[in-house]
């Protein structure tokens, strides 16, 4: 990707959509810097990488009244762990880079002077790691029957790595829907035989989730997310991200 001037970042958190009530987000990762300095260190200060941590911030125009809203949304979500994507600039198609975590959502500002524009600001901070991946699903496209999604070569995990995965689920509708996502892995882009590596519990309204693989090394280098839905006439909108880290 070339030098960019922002214009199309999307942002999902939990079962909610900002894109269109935000126009700024920063994401940050860090790591502690711990001092190792000795009298080996021939006067020069040495340091060891300690804990790491991200955090994400954002703000734009407050609204209100129903789930989708980012003033019911953050309410609901202060205080506690949800998953977060954002996109690199682009339309989070299958393939676009994504920014994604598990942050706890640890504040909420909102409202401002007489005459502007109502704002909302807040801050999110990590429980899991920053991950740089792939969208594995796009928010725009209704599912409303058991599929599975474009493979993605997103490499091997090695040992002491993980699969990192994401699910928002947008909208929900129909009778008794629901949707169990999961992630399946294989050694080409054919899944002739495709290993599942981790499953989001039964969604049923809208919602976000968190996965993760256990560590383990993995061979395979494609991954995909795939989908079971029931229900009658069921229709669900969801986002879905993946990564190594």
């Amino acid at each position: 990707m070339s030098k960019t001037v922002l214009l199309n970042v999307r942002t999902f958190a939990a079962g909610v959509d900002l894109t269109g009530a935000s126009n700024k987000i920063e994401l940050s990762a860090e790591v502690e810097d711990k001092d190792s300095t000795n009298y080996a260190s021939q006067g020069w200060t040495e340091v060891l990488g300690g804990l790491r941590s991200a955090e994400l911030s954002g703000e734009g125009q407050w609204e209100a009244g129903d789930p989708s809203k980012v003033d019911d949304s953050s309410w609901a979500h202060l205080g506690t762990v949800i998953p977060w994507s954002v996109s690199a600039n682009n339309g989070a198609a299958v393939g676009d880079l994504a920014y994604f975590m598990a942050a706890l959502r640890s504040d909420y500002k909102l409202f401002e002077a007489v005459g502007e524009v109502a704002p909302w600001s807040g801050t999110a901070k990590s429980s899991w790691p920053l991950v740089r991946g792939q969208f594995a699903h796009p928010p725009g496209t209704a599912r409303t029957a058991t599929g599975t999604g474009t493979a993605l070569n997103l490499g091997v995990v090695a040992a002491g790595k993980r699969l990192y995965a994401a699910l928002h689920v947008l909208s929900v509708a129909g009778t008794t829907p629901s949707l169990t996502a999961r992630v399946e892995s294989a050694p080409d882009n054919t899944f002739a035989a495709p290993t599942t590596r981790a499953t989001f519990t039964a969604a049923t309204a809208a919602g976000g989730q968190v996965a993760r693989t256990d560590g383990t090394a993995i061979t395979d280098s494609w991954w995909r997310i795939a989908w079971t839905i029931t229900g009658t006439t069921p229709s669900f909108l969801f986002v879905a991200s993946l990564g190594i880290q």
